[in-house]
């Protein structure tokens, strides 16, 4: 959606002063192309990645901050060792003006939507396994009974998909909150915990025996999750917790295709959700080379959760879709 540089009402903009009636900082000039450049400084921490966002040169961006310094007649940002940090009075208009910017993308998608006839269009996060077991099955359901709905899906890490929620760019997600976001800023339904387990490949030398111990795994290759990620922490912890050497010889990658490769022509072990695991083997292809290594021990992740935005109201073909993987969820827990 392209917004024009055109004045619009900010009634409940954060910003006191004494000489702003209701409508003050319309009738100073604040336009919604400052709205949109203090919402990208608030995002990209630098001037220069909010002019590219904007389309314009960084002269021009900083020109445009300037004015809305004289408009708001206060500080808005500071100039920190790599780039710019929003100042309380900046964060409060970059608060509220996101919430106007968004509204305005939903009024555009709502009249498109009317005009075109179609069902309209969703866009949803989810990180990996409930993505395989909920999303999947919920977009079958979806596309039977309403075939014009589009349906856009990210596969990502919660820490991702939280930043991406709060910028307004999904509906919402199926994740975890991370530790340094602020929880008051979602409304969330835990709907599943996320069970993992170990791959290998069909020939592994462990799999010769019935089960293994953690204490036959260590000397293995492994391909985990980069560092500080959910299930690398969680397989870590189950090695500290019952006093095991953590193992040395890693590959840390966030890609499902290429941990399948590596451990398809190596004997490295590899961590992924039993869904993912049970879907791979399934297929008729390399990927059907992948065995689930029988262990004593259970690998279960923190619970994942449907999360919304606080205060942000669903779509129509949004709340559909939530409704249904809710539903999903509650059919698979009986």
């Amino acid at each position: 959606m392209t917004i024009a540089s055109e004045p619009i009402s900010m009634d409940h903009v954060d910003i006191h002063s004494d000489n702003f009636g209701d409508d003050g900082l319309l009738r100073a000039g604040l336009k919604l192309n400052h709205l949109r450049m203090i919402v990208a400084i608030e995002d990209s921490g630098q001037i220069s990645a909010a002019a590219e966002v904007l389309n314009i040169s960084q002269p021009a961006a900083s020109r445009m901050l300037s004015e809305m310094e004289s408009i708001t007649k206060t500080q808005l940002y500071e100039r920190v060792a790599r780039g710019v940090v929003l100042t309380t009075f900046g964060a409060a208009l970059a608060r509220r003006a996101r919430k106007i910017l968004l509204e305005l993308r939903e009024a555009s998608r709502e009249i498109g939507e009317l005009k075109s006839g179609k069902g309209g269009s969703v866009f949803i996060g989810a990180v990996t396994a409930p993505a395989m077991s909920l999303v999947v099955p919920a977009i079958n359901r979806v596309r039977k009974a309403y075939p014009g709905i589009e349906i856009n899906i990210q596969v990502e890490t919660s820490n991702v998909l939280a930043r991406e929620l709060l910028a307004a760019r999904h509906d919402f997600i199926i994740g975890r909150i991370p530790d340094d976001l602020n929880p008051r800023l979602f409304e969330v339904t835990e709907i599943g915990i996320e069970r993992a387990c170990l791959i290998v490949h069909s020939r592994h030398p462990l799999l010769t025996q019935k089960v293994s111990s953690l204490v036959d795994l260590k000397d293995y290759d492994w391909v985990f999750q980069p560092p500080g990620t959910l299930l690398r922490r969680t397989i870590e912890d189950i090695f500290l917790s019952r006093g095991v050497a953590l193992p040395e010889n890693i590959v840390n990658t966030s890609s499902l295709l290429l941990t399948c490769a590596i451990v398809c022509e190596t004997d490295a072990i590899a961590p992924i959700a039993i869904d993912v695991a049970q879907f791979l083997a399934s297929q008729s292809s390399n990927a059907s080379d992948v065995r689930m290594l029988p262990i004593d021990f259970d690998i279960n992740v923190k619970p994942y959760s449907l999360i919304t935005a606080r205060e942000r109201a669903l779509p129509p073909s949004a709340r559909l879709l939530y409704d249904i993987i809710l539903e999903e969820s509650l059919k698979q827990a009986g």
